[in-house]
């Protein structure tokens, strides 16, 4: 079975999808449609403890850990939040929790979301990816 492509390397994959559109708006469409692609998240994990704190939006998120990587499945009550979990799910889901936990993001400067998402997303976005940080650390403290 072949090694699951490197966080950088599928950050790269999204730098290169996101310079294929020329607005703004039409790179808003494809997080969307990404976040439309995410499967569905059991209600039974739509519960307050799964929830991330520091999103204005309700986000939900589990991991597990499986053969020595951790896999996520989230949800958002929020379409444009659906589409960025979507996003980091794709970045850290079935890697090794040292390489999540070290992960740079420097994908999200690359392809011009920090400066173009409204404060309060961005706060929302760095929320999560610390919340799946923090979900890696654990998974290396229990294996």
């Amino acid at each position: 079975m072949a090694e699951p492509a490197s966080i950088r390397s599928i950050e790269e994959e999204i730098v290169d999808e996101f310079s294929l559109f020329d607005s703004w708006e039409d790179k808003y469409e494809y997080i969307i449609d990404m976040g439309k692609k995410l499967p569905v998240l059991e209600d039974q994990h739509k519960k307050d403890e799964n929830k991330i704190r520091g999103c204005q939006s309700t986000v939900w998120m589990v991991s597990e850990y499986r053969d020595g990587k951790v896999f996520y499945k989230a949800d958002s009550d929020a379409v444009i939040v659906k589409g960025l979990i979507s996003m980091l799910i794709r970045v850290f889901s079935g890697q090794k929790p040292k390489d999540i936990v070290d992960a740079d993001m420097k994908f999200i400067d690359e392809i011009g979301m920090s400066t173009h998402l409204a404060q309060t997303r961005s706060n929302g976005l760095r929320a999560m990816i610390r919340q799946m940080k923090m979900d890696a650390m654990v998974w290396t403290t229990k294996h």
